[in-house]
């Protein structure tokens, strides 16, 4: 099924010059780039793409909750409070903050099964714990312990779309529809699909 999933290459990856690899990375596995933007954000845009949902922030508070005990830390003092859904409000705004910190670099793949792909090249959330041979894992710098001692999200390079359903939202927050592009790889005129 072809898909179109969005790729944010957060403030870090672009003030380390890494944003070639990761777009070389992601377009070896087939996935054609169809919209491609560099912008700086203010927060308010960035509060618009992390807009979880209450269950959302519950789940992300609960972890962090977990996390800090894992670390030795004390939650209250880390977000300012011992309410989950709260610290899971405080996650988003500190992910909004980050990425109106520098430029970001916005793209769109579009490819076969394209938001699956992507998330799992990306690697799981904290760089520190991805695997060798995800972006994160090869790339990231920082870690949980990082972001949570310093009040700040962890720096993980990357955001990728998590579902269809939101690659479609993130997409259309992103990328006017007369931004994308519509053309054939040289592949997809070899192997019609």
């Amino acid at each position: 099924m072809i898909e179109r999933t969005l790729v944010l290459l957060k403030p870090d990856a672009v003030a380390r010059g890494i944003t070639g690899e990761i777009i070389d990375r992601l377009e070896q596995t087939g996935l054609k780039i169809v919209g491609a933007k560099l912008l700086r954000v203010d927060r308010y845009f960035g509060a618009k793409h992390y807009n979880h949902n209450d269950e959302w922030k519950e789940v992300v508070g609960k972890r962090s909750i977990a996390d800090c005990e894992k670390f030795g830390l004390d939650a209250r003092e880390v977000f300012g409070t011992g309410d989950a859904k709260r610290i899971g409000e405080i996650v988003d705004e500190r992910n909004a903050e980050f990425l109106a910190s520098g430029p970001v670099f916005a793209l769109v793949f579009e490819g076969p099964n394209a938001v699956a792909k992507v998330r799992s090249m990306v690697g799981p959330t904290f760089p520190d714990t991805a695997p060798p041979g995800t972006i994160r894992g090869d790339y990231g710098l920082d870690s949980a312990f990082s972001g949570m001692i310093r009040k700040r999200t962890t720096y993980n390079v990357i955001h990728a779309s998590g579902s269809i359903d939101e690659a479609k939202q993130e997409i259309d927050l992103w990328f006017r529809p007369e931004e994308l592009v519509d053309y054939k790889r040289v592949h997809e005129e070899l192997y019609k699909y």
